[in-house]
């Protein structure tokens, strides 16, 4: 066998992917370069690693163990550079994060000192909802995953990092400081998270243990739709008070009481059990565990 570093990239990112056209995207390449590329890999093999039905690509058996086989060898390749840049007296590589919405008010002084110690890291960092997070630290895909309820499903280690308090958030407009019943809730519509967002799943827990069922609702897909939708005054919310210091600081939102809130979570890094860290990695978890607590004081 006579395949190329080039072939392994490509191949890895079409299992990723089941997609020639998300392959080429990711990698910069024209669509025929990365066929032409994959033809070849497969050339190499006398059984199938994948099947083309229309335009999906749908990995055999037999590609799914080459690919883990990839994967390592992958690995094992960008450790030798790394690992050179490290014998300099650099820490070099990758540091890859996905972080749930609420999280870039966190995650990013958890990060700023360790990245000017380390000039050679490079950060990668994807911000998105709670399902996709989860998704794409499953995959592997990630070294660490920034989440403020842990995944039930998988395994995981984890680092806390400091608490996550979630008031219900109304506007200047909102005359109440306290909602003493269910009846004034319903005065006003409640804003949802869309579904698959940690902030959602803590609502509705709420809210299914109080028997606030009734309220009249919105779903928006962001944190910050949520919290503009607030400041216009379409209704009220339970939020993260993280997020919300300059509009808190103004009184264009405030903290309306209720019994039962705020409730209480946890921001963790977390990542799967067993996993194989990189040397980046590992410095940061040893910089983390030094670290987190000032951290925490300094900036929350």
């Amino acid at each position: 066998m006579n395949y190329t570093l080039n072939q392994l990239q490509v191949f890895q990112k079409v299992v990723q992917f089941r997609s020639i056209t998300k392959a080429s995207e990711t990698l910069h390449l024209t669509q025929p370069a990365v066929s032409i590329q994959l033809k070849n890999f497969q050339m190499q093999f006398d059984m199938p690693l994948f099947e083309v039905i229309g335009r999906q690509v749908y990995i055999t058996d037999f590609g799914y163990e080459i690919a883990k086989a990839v994967d390592e060898i992958l690995f094992q390749v960008s450790e030798i550079h790394y690992k050179s840049k490290t014998f300099q007296g650099d820490l070099a590589g990758k540091l890859k994060i996905a972080s749930v919405s609420t999280g870039k008010y966190v995650m990013p002084y958890f990060l700023a000192d360790f990245m000017k110690l380390n000039a050679g890291v490079e950060l990668l960092m994807d911000v998105t909802n709670r399902d996709n997070v989860l998704s794409v630290l499953e995959r592997n895909e990630v070294d660490f995953a920034l989440v403020s309820v842990l995944p039930r499903k998988l395994k995981v280690e984890r680092i806390e990092l400091l608490s996550n308090e979630l008031y219900l958030i109304g506007n200047k407009s909102v005359h109440q400081n306290e909602f003493k019943s269910k009846k004034e809730l319903q005065e006003h519509s409640l804003i949802y998270r869309e579904r698959g967002s940690a902030t959602r799943i803590v609502m509705e827990d709420f809210i299914d243990r109080k028997n606030l069922d009734g309220l009249k609702k919105f779903e928006l897909t962001s944190n910050e739709a949520v919290k503009q939708a607030v400041l216009a005054g379409l209704g009220v919310s339970i939020m993260p008070k993280i997020g919300l210091r300059n509009e808190m600081k103004s009184g264009d939102l405030k903290i309306i009481k209720m019994k039962g809130l705020p409730i209480v979570t946890h921001w963790n890094l977390i990542w799967l059990k067993g996993k194989k860290l990189n040397q980046v990695a590992k410095k940061y978890v040893d910089f983390i565990e030094e670290n987190k607590k000032k951290i925490a004081k300094n900036y929350f």
